[in-house]
């Protein structure tokens, strides 16, 4: 019989104590929180923190105040799977509340919005409608993220919106500029593009700055890349909202401090709407990003495909 050497035997002794005084003692690791920019609040995950008033809200409390709003948009990080597990506890409390409620997603652009009107239907299996969205063509993300969602979508018959303008549009302005493109893809743009928010052009500009991609060094055709992509989501938010109300899902980008998608979509349809920005803990954020910070867990981003050309725009400390 093989002897455990007496050494041995008192290390793994002690770890085991000194673990079974830790669990004992409640001195384990401090949990991780999300810090509030110059403000000493640390908020725990699964808090959820009303701005206006710097007071936490329940997840049913928070539905009772969405009550009148008209848009909710609800912010990710495309691959932590906390956030969208929000966001479709979001949809089915309002969903039982709202008998017309849309989910406007970012992740589709316009061109297929017939195919989500054929996946609502009940036409579409899960394998043809990523082969007619030509998902991991243009989104790439894991769909395995967003099949609860759409399939809540499909069992409540709940419109789906395909809010984006053509995947490969933004960045050949990026390079070229508007001026650039041809005839059919300017028909794809909103006929209003706004570049006149100087705070939104400081927030893009800043991101700009932090990364070098060949050929795209003038920001000017950056911004107004972003811009399209901001104006003609706000576009089709504003023409597809109807009577009832809709869920947007887009990237925390799209929707800090509402100069991206919000306030755009209310200056062609002004409805209320509120702005909920899922923040993962370890990172700080801003009372004046959203309406409601909800503290989320961290799920650490992997690294995208090689050679991805899509342009992402978030905020500089999420996604």
């Amino acid at each position: 019989m093989q002897r455990t050497a007496p050494g041995r035997r008192y290390r793994c002794g002690t770890l085991f104590f000194l673990l079974l005084l830790l669990v004992n003692t409640g001195c384990a690791v401090k949990p991780r929180t999300l810090a509030i920019r110059d403000n000493p609040t640390r908020l725990m995950k699964n808090t959820i923190l009303k701005t206006a008033t710097g007071t936490v809200v329940s997840p049913e409390q928070l539905i009772a105040e969405l009550s009148d709003t008209r848009v909710i948009y609800v912010g990710e990080s495309h691959t932590n799977p906390a956030h969208h597990a929000i966001q479709l506890q979001i949809i089915k409390a309002l969903s039982a509340q709202t008998p017309d409620l849309a989910i406007g997603m970012e992740m589709i652009d316009h061109t297929y919005q017939p195919v989500l009107d054929r996946r609502r239907a009940g036409r579409l299996d899960e394998t043809t409608f990523l082969e007619q969205t030509h998902w991991y063509a243009n989104w790439r993300y894991d769909f395995g993220l967003y099949r609860d969602i759409l399939e809540y979508a499909k069992e409540k018959k709940l419109r789906l919106i395909a809010l984006n303008i053509p995947f490969w549009i933004p960045p050949k302005i990026s390079v070229g500029g508007i001026e650039s493109l041809s005839e059919a893809d300017r028909r794809q743009l909103p006929h209003h593009i706004d570049l006149t928010h100087a705070a939104h052009r400081r927030y893009v500009e800043a991101i700009f700055k932090m990364h070098t991609i060949p050929g795209r060094t003038n920001f000017e055709f950056f911004y107004e890349a972003q811009c399209a992509w901001e104006d003609g989501m706000a576009a089709a938010v504003a023409t597809n909202l109807g009577s009832g109300k809709m869920v947007v899902l887009a990237g925390n980008g799209h929707i800090i401090h509402k100069f991206g998608i919000p306030d755009r979509a209310f200056n062609r349809n002004p409805v209320p709407f509120k702005t909920i920005y899922l923040a993962p803990v370890g990172e700080e954020a801003e009372l004046d990003w959203a309406d409601y910070l909800w503290v989320t867990p961290q799920t650490p981003m992997p690294r995208m495909p090689h050679g991805m050309a899509k342009m992402k725009m978030p905020p500089p400390a999420s996604d």
